[in-house]
């Protein structure tokens, strides 16, 4: 149905929408909830690898 790619030109008109929607306060919010989640995970799959090695 889409071209299975998302290019620049849609990426900005998303982004411009999402600005429309929620305003850049609540899109800066969001954004550093989502880095603040990412590293959490990040560090959470780095704490599970070293938990595994510790029990072989």
């Amino acid at each position: 149905m889409f071209g299975g790619k998302l290019g620049l030109p849609e990426l900005l008109v998303l982004l411009v929408i999402a600005l429309l929607i929620f305003g850049p306060g609540k899109l800066a919010d969001f954004g550093k909830g989502l880095g603040e989640g990412i590293k959490n995970f990040k560090s959470a799959v780095k704490d599970g690898e070293h938990g595994s090695e510790d029990k072989k």
